[in-house]
């Protein structure tokens, strides 16, 4: 009895084990072929097929409307296997002409030893579906075994960067390299959400080419993300025509325009001249490359004097009818300033020496102000400070610390030298007076489209009070006198509407010397003057001959404004302008009250 029952303990601990070992046999089966079936198939794979990347196209570039700025197109790279083609010289008369090639580049293609050898890269795939229709034609006249007959040819699949736009925003796009990453713009500062994810795909072999019909994909590629700007093509093809044609006639170096709408910060337009195309940058110099919006810098001049003038009013030094002493020229420390033009002494309101762009008035008015509160709000501006607007290359321009200032630092401060800047922040300067004293970051980006086609618009912007509502309002009114016959940019008026802005006409640093050669001229406005809709900048850099700003940039200013105005229907909104006091006699005739005077 007790001999069955032990025999019966052995059979249970057998029964046991055996139901164990299957167990973990089936945890073992389901493990191999579910949960980590696509990664034995990966290694069988690879270990048993070969395998090749799998291109994914980068995401598509747009304007605000969806018109596409960059674009990935399909593209065919034509392979040999040098080893089966039996007669170079007939195989590339028949060839060539279908590849655009001349017979002897082709001919030295597919002559050799190698077993791969590129013959055409990133084709048409219509030029791939020529070759093979010509081939197939050929090879009718030939049993499948002749020698004769054209064989080992092969596709690679892939993807090309194409900008159906050419050169009409390529500062800011920029482009891809050879190995389709991003090289400058935009395609190299979002070229991380822009490049999609990789995938791969096996094929079967025959004597190391690959046989076409014989692909598998093993990872699907995943298209990157596009990117839909702020930018309206259509403004941006008038801004861009326009500071072409200022570039040119003036013989300058170079210019840019910028459309901004100042409450969100938008730009519809970053024009820039020279420019290059971006489907060929076989001969684009490095130079040529930068976006000058962001990477230049320069001294703004007069346009710089709406801080000094934002400042002082902002601190209850002056009010617009405030009326100065102006003399011609002004001995500072160990240097002589003067006005551009000869001119006796003057009394001249705070709005008039604004009007007439008077260094030497502007250099009084900053007097008023002590060293560290001017600097305070060349920062509240934006002065020396990155825009955020994300840009590649943006630099934050140049202000020195009052530490460092010397006699005539603040001086020539106060008449928009001695501190540089770059053309996306003037526009945010005067954008920030445009939005009622409220500067807020520039941006050219919309949102962003996922792969499935899902559009996430952009967070809002950041913004920072520079001055009251009160001042900018105040600031305005004493731009417009700037687009008056009195004014020093009355080629910037635009009948129907008010507009404001300054003239800027700055001497410019010449690095190969280090010295100041030449002359940055600039306008920048707004309109309507008493409801800012849009702010738009235009600077000419070292232009050869006339260089003032009133005279070549507001011309310009004019064009793209008026565009603007009209295709957003902005309705004037009125051309009477209150009347701004000048001079000491506008004040005296009583044509505006409550002035009071400084020496």
């Amino acid at each position: 009895m007790g001999n069955f029952s032990l025999a019966q303990k052995r059979i249970r601990s057998l029964i046991f084990v055996l139901a164990l070992v299957i167990a973990l046999f089936c945890v073992r089966l389901v493990q191999v072929q579910a949960i980590q079936a696509g990664e034995y198939r990966n290694r069988a794979i690879n270990e048993m097929e070969n395998t090749k990347i799998l291109p994914a196209p980068r995401g598509t570039i747009t304007d605000v409307n969806g018109v596409a700025f960059a674009r990935s197109v399909a593209a065919t790279s034509i392979v040999v296997d040098q080893t089966q083609i039996s007669d170079p010289t007939a195989t590339s008369a028949l060839i060539a002409p279908i590849l655009g090639m001349s017979t002897a580049e082709v001919e030295a293609k597919i002559t050799g030893t190698r077993k791969w050898n590129m013959v055409l890269e990133n084709a048409k795939p219509l030029v791939w579906q020529k070759l093979t229709a010509a081939i197939a034609e050929y090879n009718k006249a030939f049993p499948s075994m002749s020698p004769q007959r054209i064989i080992g040819f092969y596709s690679e699949r892939g993807y090309i960067r194409e900008y159906p736009s050419g050169s009409l925003i390529a500062s800011l796009i920029g482009f891809v390299n050879h190995d389709g990453v991003g090289a400058s713009g935009l395609e190299s500062s979002k070229n991380s959400l822009l490049a999609g994810t990789i995938g791969k795909y096996s094929f079967a072999s025959a004597g190391g080419a690959e046989i076409p019909g014989s692909q598998s994909e093993i990872i699907p590629a995943k298209q990157g993300s596009g990117i839909r700007l702020t930018i309206d093509r259509d403004v941006q093809w008038v801004a861009a025509e326009a500071i072409a044609k200022a570039v040119k006639d003036s013989g300058a170096v170079s210019g840019t325009v910028i459309v901004m709408d100042p409450k969100t910060g938008e730009i519809l337009a970053h024009a820039t001249a020279p420019t290059y195309d971006p489907n060929d940058t076989s001969r684009v110099s490095l130079v040529e490359m930068r976006n000058p919006s962001v990477q230049e810098v320069y001294e703004p001049g007069s346009t710089g004097k709406v801080i000094t003038m934002a400042a002082a009013i902002e601190e209850k030094k002056v009010t617009p009818n405030t009326v100065f002493t102006v003399p011609y020229a002004l001995q500072r420390s160990n240097k002589l300033f003067h006005d551009h033009e000869k001119h006796p002494t003057e009394r001249l309101t705070t709005s008039g020496i604004l009007a007439i762009s008077s260094n030497t008035g502007s250099i009084k008015v900053g007097e008023l102000l002590s060293h560290q509160t001017l600097y305070s709000y060349l920062q509240k501006f934006g002065v020396g400070v990155s825009t955020g607007s994300g840009l590649q290359g943006e630099s934050r321009g140049i202000l020195r610390k009052v530490a460092d200032w010397s006699g005539t630092t603040a001086p020539t401060m106060a008449f928009g030298q001695g501190y540089s800047v770059t053309a996306l922040q003037a526009t945010s300067i005067f954008a920030t007076i445009a939005n009622d004293g409220v500067r807020v970051s520039p941006t050219v980006i919309a949102g962003i489209t996922d792969a499935s086609g899902n559009f996430t618009p952009a967070g809002n912007r950041t913004s920072q009070r520079a001055v009251s509502a009160q001042t900018a309002q105040a600031l305005r009114l004493m731009m417009e006198s700037v687009v008056s016959a009195n004014g020093t940019a009355p080629s910037a008026a635009i009948p129907g509407y008010r507009v404001a802005g300054k003239t800027g006409t700055a001497m410019r640093i010449d690095d190969t010397c280090g010295c100041y050669r030449g002359y940055t001229a600039s306008f920048i406005g707004f309109a309507p003057a008493d409801r800012p809709a849009y702010v738009i900048s235009v600077t000419i850099q070292n232009p050869k001959g006339q260089h003032w700003g009133g005279t070549l940039a507001g011309p310009v200013f004019k064009k793209v404004m008026t565009f603007v105005l009209q295709s957003r229907h902005i309705a004037p909104t009125g051309s009477t302008i209150v009347p701004v006091a000048l001079n000491e006699k506008d004040l005296q005739a009583k044509k505006v009250t409550n002035a009071t005077t400084a020496g």
